[in-house]
C-alpha cells in the first residue's frame, strides 16, 4: 500500500485541497480522500508540493522530428517554415535521429505525459515506441499533393500495427493533398482512432481556396495544382470530404472564426476535438490561438507540444502557461480533453478509485494558483 497526500486534487473539472490518494501493492487507487485535516499524522505518507493530476494528454506531436530541435529559425512565418522543413528534415543520420527520439520520449514522461497522439510519416519511432511507457496513439498522416491514393500512409500503418501500436491513417490538412487522396485517406483510416488534422493555422490555408496568399504563390511557383478550390474554404473541405459520425481532431486553430467553429460544430456527430499548440504557433509565427472562442461556444479542448521542429521543449507546462484561461479548464483540457479527444478515456485522464493510473504533481504555482513559467511537473507513479 502507498498514501500520497498534497496541497491540493484535481478531480473532475475541480480543485480540492488536502487530498490523500491511496494505491494498492498493484498501482491501483484504492481511495481518494480530500479536505483531511490529519495528514501530517498519517504514517508511511508522502507529501507533494503542487496539486495532483492523473497522467497528461499531449494530444498533438510530431515526435519523429525531435533530431530537428534548433534547425528552423523562429518568427519566419508558416510558409517559410513548410519551405524550410523540406530541406533540413533528412540531413542526419539513423542513430541521431533514435537518439533524440529517446531523449524526447524519456522527458515527456518523467514530466507527466502518460499518452501522446503523435503524427507519424515513417516507421522509424515504432521499434522504440513498443518499449515505452508511454501510450502512443499514432496518427499515420499522408501529405502531398503528388498523392493520388493513401497507399503509402497504408504501408505505414500496417508496419505499426504488426509492432503492436494503436494506429490509424489521417489526411495532413486541407492544403496539401488531393480531392482523391484526401477521401482515400479518410476512408483508410477506419473507425476505432479518430482523424488528426492540421487546421487553419494560418491566414495562407484560407487565402490558398482564393487564389491568394504566401501559401498560393509557393505552390504557383513550384507548379503545384489544387483540385479542391471548389470547396471554397478550409471549414467546408472538412465538412465535405469527412462523414458526419467520424471523431476528428482539428489541429492549432490560430484563424479560425465563429462560423467556422459553429460550422463545423453542427456537421459533426463524432466526437469533434479543438487541439491548441500555443508555443509552436508563437515560434513559428508569433500568433495564439483562439481559446477565448473556443471557451465560449463549449466546445472541447485539448494541448499539444507539437515537435522540437516548432518549439524549443516538448513541454506540456509550458503549454499550459502560455493559455490564458482558468486554471481548472486547462487542467481539463490537459487531461481528460486530449483522453477523449483520442479515445482513451477509459484508461487515461481522471483520477478514480478503481483506476491504475500515473500520478503527477503541478508545483510551483502563483498566489492564486495560476500556472507560471516557474510551474514544474513532476511524476510520482
Amino acid at each position: 500500500m502507498r498514501r500520497i497526500a498534497a496541497h491540493y486534487i484535481f478531480l473532475d473539472g475541480e480543485i480540492f485541497p488536502r487530498p490523500v490518494v491511496t494505491l494498492s501493492d498493484e498501482g491501483v487507487i484504492t481511495d481518494i480522500e480530500v479536505a483531511a485535516d490529519d495528514i501530517d499524522r498519517r504514517p508511511l505518507t508522502e507529501f507533494y508540493d503542487g496539486v495532483l493530476l492523473p497522467d497528461l494528454v499531449n494530444a498533438h506531436c510530431h515526435s519523429e522530428l525531435s533530431h530537428l530541435a534548433g534547425q528552423i529559425a523562429e518568427g519566419g512565418g508558416f510558409t517559410a517554415f513548410a519551405q524550410a522543413m523540406g530541406t533540413v528534415r533528412r540531413g542526419f543520420s539513423a542513430e541521431e535521429r533514435a537518439e533524440a527520439w529517446s531523449a524526447a520520449d524519456r522527458a515527456m514522461w518523467e514530466q507527466g505525459v502518460g499518452a501522446v497522439g503523435d503524427v507519424c510519416n515513417g516507421t522509424t519511432t515504432f521499434a522504440a515506441k513498443s518499449q515505452s511507457p508511454i501510450a502512443y496513439t499514432n496518427f499515420v498522416e499522408l501529405f502531398g499533393l503528388g498523392n493520388a491514393d493513401a497507399d503509402v500512409a497504408r504501408r505505414v500503418a500496417a508496419e505499426g500495427v504488426a509492432a503492436g501500436l494503436r494506429c490509424g491513417i489521417t489526411p495532413h490538412s486541407t492544403y496539401s493533398l488531393s480531392v482523391a487522396a484526401f477521401a482515400d485517406a479518410v476512408a483508410a483510416s477506419g473507425p476505432d482512432v479518430p482523424l488528426s488534422v492540421h487546421f487553419m493555422e494560418s491566414p495562407d490555408e484560407a487565402q490558398l481556396y482564393r487564389g491568394e496568399g504566401a501559401m498560393a504563390e509557393w505552390y504557383a511557383q513550384t507548379d503545384r495544382r489544387i483540385d479542391f478550390a471548389h470547396f471554397g474554404s478550409p471549414a467546408e473541405r472538412i465538412v465535405g470530404q469527412v462523414p458526419a459520425d467520424r471523431d476528428i481532431l482539428l489541429i492549432h486553430n490560430c484563424f479560425v472564426g465563429a462560423e467556422e467553429v459553429e460550422r463545423i460544430e453542427s456537421h459533426f456527430r463524432g466526437r469533434v476535438t479543438w487541439v491548441v499548440c500555443p508555443r509552436s504557433n508563437h515560434y513559428i509565427s508569433r500568433t495564439v490561438p483562439p481559446v477565448g472562442l473556443l471557451m465560449r461556444k463549449g466546445v472541447r479542448v485539448a494541448i499539444g507540444t507539437d515537435s522540437l521542429a516548432s518549439n524549443t521543449a516538448l513541454s506540456m507546462v509550458r503549454e499550459m502557461a502560455a493559455l490564458d484561461a482558468p486554471i481548472e479548464r486547462v487542467l481539463a483540457w490537459a487531461t481528460t480533453g486530449g483522453a477523449e479527444a483520442l479515445g482513451i478515456e477509459e484508461q487515461m485522464g481522471r483520477l478514480a478509485v478503481g483506476r491504475r493510473s500515473g500520478i503527477v504533481a503541478l508545483a510551483g504555482l502563483g498566489r492564486d494558483l495560476e500556472i507560471t513559467e516557474g510551474s514544474l511537473l513532476r511524476r510520482i507513479c
